[in-house]
């Protein structure tokens, strides 16, 4: 885990390990300082001259002002090192979830990776920063104080050989009873982000069934349960500070106690008055460093669960991936499905799609009929490889899928799924991820095949309209024709609708479909739709159910062969019928 993290360090490990060095100068300098004090003290106390005490605060006020320095400088290389290396996680997580295939982003959810790079980074970035420097600070002060003290102190400074160890032993017992319960947390935050990106997305649908009120008494449930098992993990880590001031202040009564009958007893010959000061001063740095290894303790605690969702992603393999030397060239829209099953996961009991043998002409045009959960978008997602098959092969221009480089594959084969997304931006940023280099007239074309043209030149700025995240300022039909046009300025060799024209009225739709055939006769034509007409004067129309392959053939074919196309195209038309009698 540490490895995989370490790598995102990158740029920013030289002032990593500077931070830690410049900490180091800083903790001896503050532990010299008590010491000079006390020598001061002592020559007080034996009646020097002024000589001696300015000599002694020139070097107290250097060091003050050196200490002041370091400090400062190990805090700037710190928020450096620590800001940066999150910004490195951030990205490294990003790029990986690029490559993920569907298969696995659905193994994540989308709510536990927007966690992951948000809630989760900020976690580990402040364990960073607390490793760097304030892990560091606080043990080498320990020591350095320690070492001081007894240097100083002698038998006195042997209190703290009991209470470092007895602290360290609650510090574990805390440590162990806390770790499952932020494990339990962060998996419950998971969840709650979940509800909220449901809420937020469905916010139309929420509103227009008034489910506000459920939706709050929802949202306040998973919230709570959230805050009680947080509230029952800082309980436990709040038994911390407590215990370790009870340590530290009955050993600074014992130092106190014991050091003040000494120095009277033996009048200052045992211990003198500078030595029970520079004690009482190293206490108090023992007191603030085991105060500062609690607080990294809680952090890095509090952490660990963290960085270990942040490696699952990091190190979570696409199981899709493009083959050393892909093949780089398609040679036509041709597709064969050769004895294909599939299933969403290994773990699935039963096949999503089973014996699916078909072969599909370049240039035609295929329709895609079938009731809801016969595995229509399913058949036509491993064409463009956003899963791959389980068993058999599916081939585009005569050559298995996965023996092309993914990016040519998926640059040839283009898809309009059936969740059309914009993206904030112009009209024309958003067309332009089909092309990023389409010119002006390309995109012009593409939006007249796709039958949005008419409408873009309703917008008072046209092409330069500005379209709202996920296109919430575009109706339903319009976004379809805009992710139509965005598709075919690829130039595929193949298209597919995965139900994309579903918002469009009947007269568009033929529109398109006749564009389609007039201005791109050789791309091969997938066509996925809940209505009879949409797919009707296809080449072939394939009927799909329980996930397979039921029938295929015409529309006139069909009509005399398969029960449940003519079950379809009877129930639509009588629809038809009876709306237009009203």
């Amino acid at each position: 885990m540490i490895k995989t993290l370490a790598r995102s360090i990158r740029e920013f490990k030289t002032t990593a390990i500077l931070t830690p060095l410049l900490v180091t100068v800083e903790v001896v300098l503050e532990c010299i300082i008590p010491f000079i004090i006390a020598n001061l003290v002592n020559e007080m106390q034996a009646g020097c001259g002024m000589d001696v005490i300015v000599n002694y605060g020139i070097q107290l006020v250097v060091m003050a002002i050196l200490s002041l320095v370091f400090g400062v400088a190990a805090g700037n290389t710190c928020a450096t090192a620590s800001t940066g290396f999150a910004r490195n996680l951030r990205k490294d997580m990003f790029y990986r979830i690029q490559d993920y295939s569907f298969e696995n982003i659905d193994k994540f959810s989308v709510s536990s990776l927007v966690t992951r790079m948000t809630t989760d980074v900020v976690n580990v970035q402040m364990s960073f920063m607390m490793i760097i420097r304030i892990a560091i600070r606080g043990p080498l002060m320990l020591i350095f104080s320690f070492v001081m003290g007894f240097a100083m102190g002698g038998r006195l400074a042997m209190i703290f050989l009991v209470t470092i160890p007895l602290l360290g032993v609650g510090l574990i017992l805390v440590i162990r009873k806390a770790t499952p319960i932020f494990r339990r947390v962060f998996r419950k935050y998971d969840a709650l982000n979940d509800s909220v990106q449901e809420n937020v997305q469905a916010m139309r649908v929420v509103k227009s069934y008034v489910r506000e009120s459920y939706e709050k008494k929802k949202f306040t449930a998973a919230a709570e349960d959230v805050c009680k098992d947080f509230t029952r993990a800082e309980r436990i880590m709040a038994l911390n500070n407590p215990m370790m001031q009870f340590c530290v202040y009955a050993g600074m009564a014992f130092v106190l106690s014991f050091g003040s009958y000494a120095v009277i007893t033996s009048q200052g010959t045992e211990i003198a008055v500078g030595q029970m000061s520079a004690i009482l001063t190293y206490s108090f740095q023992i007191l603030m460093s085991l105060m500062t290894v609690s607080m990294v303790f809680v952090m890095i605690t509090m952490s660990m669960e963290s960085a270990e969702r942040i490696v699952e992603v990091l190190t979570e393999k696409s199981n899709l991936t493009s083959p050393e030397n892909g093949i780089t060239e398609m040679k036509d829209g041709t597709i064969d499905f050769e004895n294909v099953n599939f299933k969403y996961s290994q773990k699935a009991e039963r096949m999503a799609l089973a014996d699916v043998n078909l072969h599909i002409k370049s240039g035609e045009v295929i329709g895609i009929l079938g009731g809801t959960g016969s595995s229509k978008s399913s058949l036509v997602q491993l064409i463009p490889r956003l899963y791959d098959v389980t068993e058999g092969c599916v081939k585009v221009g005569g050559v298995d899928v996965r023996d092309y480089d993914l990016e040519v594959l998926r640059n040839n084969v283009a898809v309009v799924l059936q969740k059309n997304v914009l993206f904030s931006g112009t009209i024309k940023d958003n067309l332009r991820w089909g092309n990023p280099n389409a010119t002006d007239e390309e995109i012009i074309e593409a939006c007249k095949l796709a039958q949005a043209d008419e409408f873009i030149q309703q917008f008072p700025d046209k092409y330069d309209t500005w379209i709202e995240q996920g296109g919430a300022n575009v109706s339903g039909g319009q976004k379809q024709r805009l992710c139509i046009a965005r598709a075919l300025l690829k130039k595929p060799k193949v298209l597919i609708l995965d139900d994309s024209t579903s918002a469009v009225d009947t007269r568009t739709d033929a529109l398109i479909r006749q564009g389609f055939r007039e201005f791109i006769p050789e791309t091969t034509k997938i066509i996925i739709a809940q209505r009879v007409a949409s797919v009707q004067d296809a080449d072939r129309i394939i009927v799909m159910e329980g996930g397979r392959i039921s029938v295929v053939g015409t529309h006139d074919e069909l009509m005399k062969t398969s029960e449940i196309y003519r079950e379809i195209y009877t129930t639509q038309n009588k629809g038809g019928d009876q709306d237009g009698a009203k």
